[in-house]
């Protein structure tokens, strides 16, 4: 019997099928996301997560999207790979996040992860929940 290749990998989504799937899930529309690149993360040949960049200045910043199905996608070599495309490849000096502040577990996620609150857009969801907008700067990041 051939062994299973179980390492978590990261890819990019060529074909917008990530991305697609990402809007998908996260029930929103693709025009939300202006001038997107598309990073999938997979597990055994099947996507786990999907990270979208958009809105991307740079030099300057760059806003993330995270969908996961399971928890697995988030090791140091990840991030190291995600934060290395925000803030080596695009150079950006800021990365930055939105958050349903209903969401304890993306909160707890994205705040794990180094992401600094920099403020709250009230009643801002499409269901009424208040927003949180997070950000992360190039000197600031744990994953490099």
């Amino acid at each position: 019997m051939k062994p299973v290749d179980d390492r978590v990998q990261i890819f990019l989504d060529q074909t917008g099928d990530v991305f697609a799937w990402v809007v998908k899930n996260l029930q929103t529309s693709a025009e939300y996301f202006c001038g997107q690149i598309t990073l999938g993360i997979m597990q055994n040949n099947e996507v786990i997560a999907g990270v979208v960049l958009s809105n991307i200045r740079e030099n300057v910043d760059v806003w993330m999207t995270i969908f996961a199905l399971d928890k697995k996608w988030c090791n140091r070599r990840i991030l190291r790979a995600l934060f290395g495309v925000c803030f080596d490849v695009l150079k950006c000096r800021r990365a930055s996040v939105r958050v349903d502040a209903s969401n304890q577990k993306s909160v707890k996620l994205i705040e794990g992860l180094g992401f600094h609150k920099e403020g709250v857009l009230r009643a801002f969801e499409d269901n009424g929940n208040d927003a949180i907008i997070y950000a992360m700067f190039n000197n600031e990041c744990l994953w490099r």
